[in-house]
């Protein structure tokens, strides 16, 4: 029996791959907002934007399950006014409208791309998060997300729709961009990189493996209405990171030992101390919960993930 699978976000990073993957007993239909080319089994369903307001008739109707993939990101260097208005409005108020239209709609299950910094910025080394911890979030961006998160269990209470959230760190793959991408091309270029002694440990998380945990969960029973972290299973530091992707690029890293507090100290005198925290603190998730309850194992390797990254981005030079 076909299933409808609605994936907003469609043309996105992660969106892309799992229209790309879907799997094969669901018709799968796309949101995107400009008309970019999704896969011809892919119907396209046209979306100006997403806040309090939009209308999501047409995109759910037969609709089973919806991936809630579209949000604002998080970025860097945010020059709002507001910045938490401007998350809130697409993250918080967009993300309600779109799940209390899928309820009506008589929508079983709703899957939310949600942001371990949900959980927060930082860990103890050796002292991950949890999927069920307090959550703490620090930013703009990761509290919204919190309060998308508590707004869909409400509505799950209310409704009966099934929801289920996922909370991913930092998502590489092919095609990856933005900063991780930049690491591949200083690396490639054997540009000395003042990263060769940071003992710290972060956990990731690769494209295939957090698609395939969605997919996992877009149908398990034991997913309704569960919270889970996902990762890779394999912590790494920064400095082992860009030895093993710099390997997956068939060269050399070139890596000095400058000691993590010396950089810090650089980077706060800069007012980059929150690039120097990305670099030289921990950020460890525990997907335990995950493992048990879904009986779910990551895939891929992060060699065999780092592999394929760096052909992908060696394909696009």
């Amino acid at each position: 029996m076909t299933s409808t699978l609605l994936i907003t976000g469609a043309n996105g990073f992660v969106g892309a791959q799992l229209c790309n993957t879907a799997p094969p007993h669901f018709f799968v239909k796309g949101a995107v907002r400009s008309a970019q080319a999704l896969p011809d089994h892919i119907e396209t369903v046209l979306i100006d934007s997403i806040d309090s307001s939009t209308d999501w008739t047409t995109a759910l109707q037969g609709v089973d399950v919806v991936v809630h993939l579209a949000a604002r990101v998080h970025v860097m260097n945010d020059h709002s006014a507001d910045p938490l208005a401007e998350f809130r409005n697409v993250n918080v108020n967009g993300t309600l409208n779109l799940a209390t239209q899928a309820a009506q709609a008589g929508v079983q299950r709703f899957v939310f791309i949600s942001s371990i910094k949900v959980n927060g910025e930082s860990t103890e080394l050796g002292q991950p998060f949890h999927a069920d911890d307090e959550p703490q979030p620090m930013d703009a961006y990761g509290i919204s997300k919190r309060e998308a998160e508590d707004a869909l269990r409400q509505l799950a209470g209310d409704t009966g729709m099934e929801v289920v959230i996922i909370r991913p760190p930092l998502v590489y793959g092919a095609g990856v961009k933005a900063n991780f991408r930049s690491m591949m091309r200083w690396l490639d270029k054997g540009i000395p990189l003042p990263l060769g002694a940071i003992a710290n440990q972060r956990s990731l998380v690769a494209l295939d493996n957090l698609v395939d945990l969605i997919i996992t969960c877009i149908s398990h029973p034991a997913a309704a209405n569960q919270t889970f972290l996902v990762s890779d299973g394999e912590d790494l530091s920064t400095s082992e990171l860009l030895r093993r992707m710099a390997n997956a690029l068939g060269k050399s890293a070139r890596l000095l030992p400058i000691p993590a507090w010396l950089l810090q100290f650089g980077a706060s005198l800069l007012g980059k101390r929150a690039v120097a925290q990305r670099l030289c603190g921990s950020l460890q998730l525990d997907i335990s919960k995950t493992r048990q309850l879904l009986n779910w194992t990551p895939p891929v390797t992060v060699t065999e993930a780092l592999q394929k990254t760096a052909h992908s981005y060696r394909s696009s030079l």
